[in-house]
């Protein structure tokens, strides 16, 4: 499978900068049409954080983001680019990325950040996430908590959203408010001990099965910070028939394979 994977690379185009082996932090970003976000967001990030490191995860998209990012390297030394051959979901983004990061094996990389590209997650939480580190493995923004919830989204998206939570923690016992939240700090060694070939979901749903096996196979301690989440700046939302199917489906492949971890 290691083989497999280095053919994957060949195929990829990977934009790195020398800085990357210093880097500490890394915050993934996947984007796929996000040409009108992409350079906010990074803009705001480096703001708030000029040291972090940006992955941008893009899937040759059409409107040429990837190409604004390529521009904008010149400008941010600690942005990166990882540019994927085609539309293959938000699930296998973050598994190339993660298993392209592992390999590189980076001396001084504590943890990464995942967000999306999309202005929905602000990034003055990401120190935040960041200190919490100190009491916990796996730190999760979360709408559901006191403090946290969302703005700018239909009635129905609300409900839908709460009920897939509150449907998909009841199957898989994880103890998080928010399984679908993307916004989250993982520590690099919680990262080494999952196997992600078990990881199968390429939507949304992934971002529950990416927290159970931190939680059940990597035993990772929990914590969750409240955060506002808000409606996307520009595009079109990304949700679709089958993600919602997936969403049904991954929990109760979770459900069965929980008392066999």
């Amino acid at each position: 499978m290691e083989a497999d994977f280095k053919f994957l690379l060949t195929r990829m185009d990977l934009r790195e900068s020398e800085s990357l082996k210093l880097a500490k932090h890394i915050i993934f970003v996947p984007t796929y049409n996000e040409k009108e976000n992409i350079s906010i967001l990074l803009f705001e990030i480096f703001q708030i954080m000029p040291q972090i490191h940006i992955l941008v995860i893009d899937d040759s998209s059409p409107d040429g983001t990837a190409e604004v990012v390529l521009n904008l390297m010149t400008k941010y030394p600690h942005l990166h680019l990882f540019k994927r051959p085609q539309k293959n979901g938000l699930g296998s983004a973050y598994i190339d990325a993660i298993r392209w990061i592992i390999n590189k094996n980076l001396p001084y990389l504590e943890a990464i950040i995942t967000m999306d590209a999309d202005g929905s997650h602000r990034p003055e939480y990401v120190p935040i996430l960041l200190q919490c580190l100190d009491g916990a493995d796996l730190v999760v923004g979360s709408r559901y908590i006191d403090g946290g919830g969302i703005q700018q989204w239909e009635v129905w998206r609300r409900l839908l959203s709460r009920f897939g939570n509150f449907y998909a923690r009841a199957l898989t016992g994880i103890p998080l408010s928010d399984l679908t939240s993307g916004f989250i700090c993982v520590k690099k060694e919680i990262l080494k001990k999952i196997n992600f070939k078990t990881i199968s979901a390429s939507g949304y749903a992934y971002q529950m099965e990416f927290k159970f096996f931190c939680v059940f196979n990597a035993k990772a301690s929990v914590k969750e910070i409240p955060i506002l989440f808000q409606n996307r700046r520009e595009g079109e939302s990304k949700l679709s028939n089958q993600i919602i199917q997936e969403g049904i489906k991954i929990p109760i492949r979770l459900f069965l394979r929980r008392f066999r971890v």
